[in-house]
C-alpha cells in the first residue's frame, strides 16, 4: 500500500470534514492507498476542537510545516489568508505537488496561485456541494465537521491556466474519495453564483441583526430570539468579520447585481404587505413555495437532469484510476526510487 502525503490547512468544518473522510477512506478495507495526513490551523481553539474529533496526531500551528514536501496541499482556509498563505508555502511546496484550493472565491485565488506558485505545481480551486443532510443546519463550525459531509453532494472543479492534466485527473478523484461527484465549473460563473447563494445570505443576516440591535427596543427583544434568527445571522457566530468584507468585495461586481436585485424584491414584497394585498401575497408565497419544493427534492437527491440521473464512480470503485494512471503513479505503484 503506497502513501499519499497530504497537508490540509484550515481545520474549519470543511477543513477538518475532508480530514475524516480521507481518514474513513483509509480505514476501508478494500483501500489500496493511504494518506498520510497533517493538520493545520493558527487557531488554538480550532485546533484543540479538530484533536477531539481525532482526525489526526499531526496538528500544526505553522501552515508552512504542513505544507512542506506534500504531494496534496488542501487549502481550506479563512478567504482573509488566502493570498498570505500563496506566499508562504510556495517556497516550500515540492515539485509535482497538487494544491486543492476549497476557499469561497476562485477568481481571485486562481489569479494567487498563477502569480505566487512555481510551474512545477499545479492548482485546482475546488467548491463542495455538501451533503443535502446538513443543508439546514447554519453551522460552519469544527465541531460539527463529518466524514458524510461531501456524500450525495458535488464537488466544483476549477483548473488553473498552466494545470497538469494529471493533476486535473488528481482532483477528480480526490472529490470521489470524500465521497463526491466532479464536475468541472467556469471561475467568472462560480463566483457570480456565489454572490447569490452565500454572498445574499450573509449580508441579510448583517443587516438584520445590525438592524435588530440598533432597534430601541432591543434589549426585549434579544430575549426572544429561537433557530431562525440564529440560522439567519450565524455567520457574525462562525464566520470572521475580515472573511465576510472580503466575501463582499473581492466579489463586489457580482454583489451589487445580486443586491439590486434583492432590493427590488423586497420593495415589491414591502408594496404587498403595506397595501394589505392579500391575493398578490399569497401569489407570491405559492410561486416560491413551488420553486422551492421543486428545488429541494432536485437538491437532496441530487437529481437536476428530470430524464438522467447524475452520477459518478462509485466509492466502492476503481476512484483513484486517474490518479494511478498519471500524477502520482510512480508514488503511489510503491517506486521506491521516486523520489
Amino acid at each position: 500500500m503506497a502513501n499519499v502525503s497530504v497537508g490540509v490547512l484550515g481545520l474549519g468544518r470543511i477543513g477538518a470534514s475532508v480530514m475524516l473522510a480521507l481518514k474513513r477512506y483509509n480505514e476501508r478495507k478494500e483501500s489500496k492507498h493511504h494518506f498520510d495526513m497533517v493538520g493545520a490551523d493558527m487557531r488554538s481553539g480550532v485546533r484543540d476542537d479538530a484533536a477531539k474529533l481525532g482526525i489526526t496526531d499531526k496538528i500544526e500551528r505553522d501552515l508552512f510545516t504542513a505544507a512542506a514536501r506534500k504531494d496534496i496541499v488542501v487549502l481550506a482556509l479563512p478567504l482573509a489568508e488566502i493570498q498570505d498563505a500563496y506566499k508562504g508555502i510556495a517556497a516550500d511546496l515540492r515539485a509535482g505537488a497538487v494544491v486543492l484550493d476549497m476557499s469561497l472565491l476562485k477568481q481571485q485565488s486562481l489569479a494567487w496561485a498563477e502569480k505566487h506558485l512555481s510551474k512545477e505545481v499545479h492548482m485546482v480551486g475546488m467548491t463542495p456541494i455538501v451533503n443535502p443532510k446538513y443543508l439546514h443546519d447554519g453551522l460552519e463550525d469544527t465541531q460539527h465537521a463529518a466524514a458524510d459531509f461531501f456524500d450525495k453532494g458535488s464537488i466544483l472543479l476549477m483548473p488553473s491556466i498552466s494545470c497538469a492534466k494529471e493533476a486535473v485527473e488528481l482532483s477528480s478523484d480526490f472529490a470521489n474519495i470524500l465521497g463526491a461527484v466532479p464536475h468541472f465549473y467556469d471561475p467568472a460563473e462560480h463566483d457570480g453564483i456565489v454572490a447569490l447563494t452565500e454572498g445574499i445570505p450573509a449580508l441579510l443576516g448583517l443587516a438584520s441583526f445590525y438592524t435588530a440591535s440598533q432597534a430601541a427596543g432591543w434589549v426585549d427583544s434579544q430575549r426572544v430570539t429561537n433557530p431562525s434568527f440564529g440560522r439567519l445571522t450565524h455567520h457574525l457566530y462562525d464566520t470572521h468579520p475580515d472573511d465576510l468584507r472580503d466575501l463582499f468585495l473581492q466579489n463586489r461586481d457580482s454583489m451589487l447585481r445580486q443586491t439590486d436585485e434583492l432590493l427590488i424584491t423586497l420593495k415589491a414584497l414591502r408594496e404587498i404587505i403595506a397595501q394589505n394585498d392579500q391575493d398578490s401575497l399569497e401569489e407570491a408565497l405559492s410561486t416560491a413555495a413551488d420553486s422551492y419544493n421543486t428545488w429541494i427534492n432536485r437538491r437532496a437527491n441530487n437529481k437536476w437532469d428530470d430524464s438522467k440521473e447524475e452520477g459518478g464512480t462509485s466509492f466502492s470503485g476503481n476512484i483513484m484510476s486517474g490518479l494511478m494512471g498519471g500524477f502520482l503513479s510512480k508514488k503511489l505503484s510503491g517506486n521506491k526510487g521516486d523520489k
